[in-house]
């Protein structure tokens, strides 16, 4: 890792320093000159506070560590609703968590039944040490997207909310998502999926995550 910063450092200090370079040109059928210059580079940031900028970024923290504490396999049972008052559905499956690159990440790996179906999913979790903030992305056998979504976590509710958009198959059009994650205690989480119909929110999923 030391040695992929010093490479980075050493492309942004080059970058950084270039000369101030002019560029002029002239119109023609006109007599006069038109000159343009290109504005004058920043001033390169020291070298060693780029490094330290750089270690910090990379050092897992605190919000990782929480993410860790979640390592473990996972009973989830998991409830549906397509439409807004709808009648729900359930379904089971088993959450396999682990942490990977150096305890940077949490992958998460779902088997289970859904819709009569056998169901595959996996999950990425990553904290941004830079904007402070929480992305999550979730792909699986039943479709051939990927959701993204971006949030932040309430210390004050355990609980952390993530934004994003997903991708109706019917239309191909984008609709809003929000999921909202709930530390409840050490062995139960809650995750609260809520997706929109004709401009109305809905809870489209609920699952309830028991660690072994």
């Amino acid at each position: 890792m030391k040695d992929l910063i010093a490479v980075l450092l050493l492309v942004m200090c080059f970058a950084s320093c270039k000369k101030e370079v002019k560029i002029t040109t002239e119109t023609a059928g006109s007599s006069d000159s038109i000159k343009k210059e290109e504005p004058v580079a920043e001033q390169p940031v020291d070298s060693a506070a780029q490094m330290k900028a750089w270690q910090e970024y990379a050092t897992p923290g605190a919000p990782h560590k929480l993410m860790a504490d979640e390592v473990g396999t996972w009973n989830c049972e998991m409830t549906f609703w397509s439409e807004p008052n709808g009648k729900p559905e359930k379904a089971t499956s088993t959450a396999n968590v682990k942490m990977i690159l150096g305890g940077r990440y949490q992958e998460s790996n779902y088997q289970g039944t859904m819709m009569g179906q056998a169901f595959e999913g996996k999950s990425t979790l990553a904290y941004n040490n830079a904007s402070k903030e929480y992305t999550t992305t979730f792909i699986d056998n039943m479709g051939t997207g990927m959701l993204v979504a971006t949030g932040k976590y309430d210390e004050s509710t355990k609980s952390m909310e993530l934004k994003g958009d997903m991708v109706n198959p019917v239309n191909g059009k984008k609709t809003p998502y929000r999921e909202i994650y709930t530390i409840v205690d050490a062995k139960t989480r809650k995750m609260e999926m809520f997706d929109v119909k004709n401009g109305e929110e809905f809870k489209s999923m609920e699952i309830i995550m028991k660690k072994k």
